[in-house]
């Protein structure tokens, strides 16, 4: 069965224009989340799917450089993007990243991915976000569904949240419901005791978001590269309480 992470990515963020470029310990923000993702050891091969269009040809120079399949497809339509991507790779479960979770956790991402091969039937699973009270801090874990679930989807949805969000296809966290769990079953995992901690979100969606994980990186990536949730759970305790004191 091949699996294959897909990290979506794009110049034009509406929230913070040019992101996935930003620095990160002198690297751009894709290249440390490729970095961290070729930790994995139950991915097949990582793909980066990016738009199409002359404004995303900046990434696409910069992404040439890693060994990674790159793809580019429709902007606006994710869903679509994701489909021909897996389609020409030939995937049979795919594992999706955004591009805004600057932190993942390998060993989280072959967890979700193991779990999921283990159910022996077609759906969705998650770890990337909190699912059903599972703990998990956002941004540290990945989707995983199978190809045949995307390629329903692309048929059946055609609104425009849903074309730009993949999830949405399957599950909405913002309600913690599933889209219909008799046609696409939706299951996650209990986050570990030693991380669970749903309210640090690791995501880079605007400026202030970006200046925390930028000093997180410079804090911890030049004493260990390969550090772990553990770390930054640590780190940022720290920080709170740094910033208590001096209120």
């Amino acid at each position: 069965m091949k699996v294959d992470l897909i990290i979506q990515a794009r110049i034009g963020s509406k929230r913070l224009p040019g992101k996935s470029l930003l620095p990160l310990a002198g690297e751009p923000l894709v290249g440390r989340i490729i970095e961290r993702v070729k930790r994995c050891k139950n991915i097949s091969e990582i793909i980066v799917a990016i738009p199409d269009t002359k404004e995303n040809l900046q990434l696409k120079i910069y992404l040439e450089k890693f060994n990674v399949h790159l793809f580019c497809g429709p902007e606006d339509d994710l869903v679509e993007r994701y489909y021909l991507a897996a389609k020409e790779r030939k995937s049979d479960l795919i594992c999706r990243l955004p591009a805004d979770n600057a932190t993942p956790e390998p060993t989280e991402i072959d967890k979700i991915v193991k779990f999921h091969k283990n159910l022996g039937c077609p759906g969705f699973s998650s770890n990337l976000s909190q699912i059903y009270n599972s703990g998990y801090p956002d941004g540290i874990g990945a989707e995983v569904f199978d190809f045949s679930k995307l390629e329903e989807a692309r048929s059946y949805f055609k609104e425009p949240s849903k074309r730009e969000h993949v999830h949405l296809n399957f599950f909405d966290y913002e309600s913690q419901k599933p889209v219909d769990n008799d046609w696409c079953p939706v299951n996650t995992i209990n986050c570990p005791i030693e991380f669970r901690r749903p309210d640090i979100v690791l995501d880079v969606n605007n400026y202030h978001e970006y200046l925390y994980m930028d000093k997180l990186y410079q804090s911890l990536y030049y004493k260990n590269k390969d550090f772990t949730i553990l770390d930054i759970i640590e780190w940022h305790d720290r920080e709170l309480c740094k910033r208590k004191k001096e209120k």
